[in-house]
């Protein structure tokens, strides 16, 4: 039988809204890293150094969009897996050879954005765990959850042990950091691309292919409430689990409040102590579960109701064109930032106004193009290479506009 991809038909809107809405999620997190060094001040747990509105913003980060949006990420990426699977099963392809194809191009796409461009990349990750996921698709719902909490609780169990740093360690590590801080900003300011690469190379990117399997914990276990969440057809039978989703929304905001108000002690200072920077992280990963199905839960209710469809449609649009968006946002961020010199010269105030600036770029971007083409540049090129075929790409009633409007 012939391989094709998913037909504009066959596409679920409310997925594409909540992937929208996770975009800007995701750029709102990322956009602090493209303008300030901040993989060598995680890296080394060093202090930010903020206005006092750029504390609040951070407060407002860490509280409702750190940790809350690459877990709906990995959320939709469960359950495409299954989607694509199920329908190329149905069709009678080889799903798994496809599945398999179709990641392989995947971290290709991640590794250049890994090495060429930044040090943030999500998409090499999720091809590498991706293939994990194969293993699931015939086993049990049972069998799926009991996996996805046993690697929770291994996950949070070894994020915690970093409660137990010697603080002089700690002290030592800080200040090892300051003078690679002093380096970091030195070589994004002042090294040339070749220099700068190689510098990312060394610095970044090893560190972070090395750390992959340590990864999986905190990946796989959201991949797999996803699967589950397929195998449900919660999202392609909307209305019969009308009543599953309102109970996720009720459990997920209850949990979600006093998550939020132990995150904004720990942030606040409440709680002090040479191992408040690990305490904070973790309470701020640990509010991201209850708050991220909170979301989803949020918007699958409100796009049941005609109104809010409305609204929430240019979301779709962006989540739609996802990858080519996401690739997008780098290539723009980066351009502008080292463009007129702004790396570490940027507040966090003036890195979330560009933000919400470029994303609203986007929108009308992605409106723009999906009105003249059926599939994102990115996405068109995925999914010719996963099929092996050239697919359909310029929509062709837009042809006919364009000659009545010259004519």
């Amino acid at each position: 039988m012939e391989a094709t991809a998913t037909s504009k038909n066959e596409r679920l809107f409310s997925l594409d809204s909540i992937r929208g809405f996770a975009l800007l999620g995701i750029f709102l997190v990322n956009m602090p890293a493209f303008h300030s060094p901040d993989f060598i001040r995680q890296l080394y747990t060093l202090p930010e150094h903020l206005s006092p509105l750029d504390q609040e913003i951070r407060l407002f980060f860490d509280l409702f969009i750190q940790t809350k949006f690459y877990t709906i990420f990995s959320f939709l990426f469960g359950l495409g897996f299954y989607i694509f699977m199920n329908r190329a099963e149905q069709r009678g392809n080889n799903m798994y050879k496809l599945f398999s194809r179709r990641l392989c191009i995947l971290l290709v796409f991640g590794l250049a954005h890994l090495i060429f461009l930044w040090f943030g990349d999500i998409l090499h990750l999720y091809a590498l765990v991706g293939f994990l996921l194969i293993l699931f698709y015939k086993r049990s719902n049972a069998t799926i959850l009991g996996w996805a909490f046993g690697l929770l609780i291994l996950y949070y169990g070894l994020f915690s042990l970093q409660l137990l740093i010697d603080p002089a360690s700690l002290l030592a590590s800080q200040k090892a950091g300051a003078k690679k801080l002093v380096e970091a900003v030195r070589m994004y300011q002042d090294a040339s691309y070749t220099e700068w690469l190689a510098y990312r190379i060394n610095t970044e990117v090893l560190y972070i292919l090395d750390g992959v399997l340590l990864q999986i914990p905190a990946i796989l276990p959201l991949f797999l409430f996803g699967l589950y969440a397929g195998r449900r057809r919660i999202f392609q039978e909307p209305a019969r689990n009308q009543t599953f989703v309102k109970r996720v929304w009720a459990v997920s905001f209850l949990l979600s409040v006093p998550f939020t108000i132990w995150a904004a002690l720990v942030h606040t200072g409440f709680f002090g102590g040479t191992t408040q920077p690990f305490l904070q992280d973790l309470t701020i990963s640990l509010n991201g579960l209850p708050l991220c199905f909170f979301y989803m839960s949020s918007l699958v209710l409100l796009l049941d109701k005609q109104r809010w469809q409305k609204w929430l449609r240019p979301l779709g649009f962006t989540g739609q064109m996802a990858l080519t968006n996401y690739l997008m946002q780098t290539v723009l961020s980066l351009a502008i930032i080292f463009g007129f010199g702004l790396f570490n010269r940027m507040s966090l105030t003036a890195g979330l106004l560009l933000c919400l600036v470029l994303y609203a770029g986007e929108v009308w971007f992605s409106s723009f193009w999906l009105r003249r083409f059926y599939f994102g540049p990115a996405e068109w090129l995925w999914r010719t290479l996963t099929y092996g075929q050239i697919q359909p790409f310029r929509r062709p009633h837009v042809i006919g506009e364009e000659k009545a409007e010259r004519t």
